[in-house]
């Protein structure tokens, strides 16, 4: 009984990590969301699309932090039951991310502090890492070392909207869009340290994340610069608010 009880402690105190860090990633997407619309650069008088992916990116957030707290808590039985949410999610992810680009460069041009086409093409890349990710951690849930690293790497991907929301981006042109999707990867380092200290190594799901995160970021910026992806920011933009805006980062 002594060895059970021993071996368990370490599992608790990864599981309080992991619930920690989720709880942390929250509070600064909140923060970030909030800051502008206290700041009133944000109003609720919006196209409905906007409230959907608020529904949609805030819902997964509320899963992923509730996920955390059960298996903190010890509520494994609950946790795998709440999972199946997740199938449905993903998806939804991916189609109203995709859905909330477009609407934002049509309306407004997109933020004025990323290039358009970067803009464009760039979000949906960044929401493949995410389902990529959160596939995967899905798909490894009976080896609970990989899934929940690869799961808390998923909502690590998609901290860019609430960094680039709290830092002072007009001063990070031109490199604003590579700042605001890897600055999150602090993150990413945090938890390698951990592992390094508690396991002895580094787990090698980090390095999935790691690479990911890093490689659509790069094979977005590759496609974003090709006349086809150009002329297709011109297309999208065309008869719209958003095609007064130049296609380079600006400030206005």
């Amino acid at each position: 009984m002594a060895t059970l009880a021993d071996t368990r402690v370490p599992a608790r105190s990864e599981e309080r990590f992991f619930f920690t860090m989720a709880c942390t990633i929250a509070a600064v997407l909140a923060a970030g969301f909030s800051f502008h619309l206290a700041m009133g650069r944000s109003s609720f008088a919006v196209p409905l699309i906007y409230h959907v992916h608020a529904f949609v990116f805030f819902g997964w957030l509320a899963l992923f932090v509730a996920q955390s707290g059960l298996v903190a808590g010890g509520n494994v039985a609950m946790h795998r039951r709440l999972g199946l949410l997740s199938l449905l999610w993903i998806p939804l992810m991916l189609v109203v991310g995709t859905l909330m680009t477009l609407a934002s460069l049509r309306r407004t041009g997109g933020p004025f502090f990323f290039d358009a086409n970067e803009f464009l093409i760039g979000n949906p890349m960044g929401l493949i890492a995410f389902a990529a990710l959160a596939g995967a951690g899905l798909a490894l849930r009976r080896r609970t070392d990989w899934h929940r690293r690869l799961m808390l790497g998923s909502l690590i991907s998609i901290t860019g909207p609430g960094f680039g929301r709290l830092l002072p981006m007009p001063l990070t042109v031109p490199w604003a869009w590579e700042i605001s999707n890897l600055v999150g990867a602090i993150f990413v380092f945090v938890a390698m340290r951990r592992d390094s200290r508690h396991l002895g190594h580094v787990h090698p799901a980090w390095f999935v994340v790691l690479g990911l995160m890093v490689g659509t970021l790069a094979i977005g910026e590759l496609i974003a610069y090709t006349p086809w992806a150009i002329e297709l920011t011109r297309s999208v933009l065309e008869g719209s608010p958003g095609a007064a805006r130049p296609m380079e980062a600006y400030m206005p």
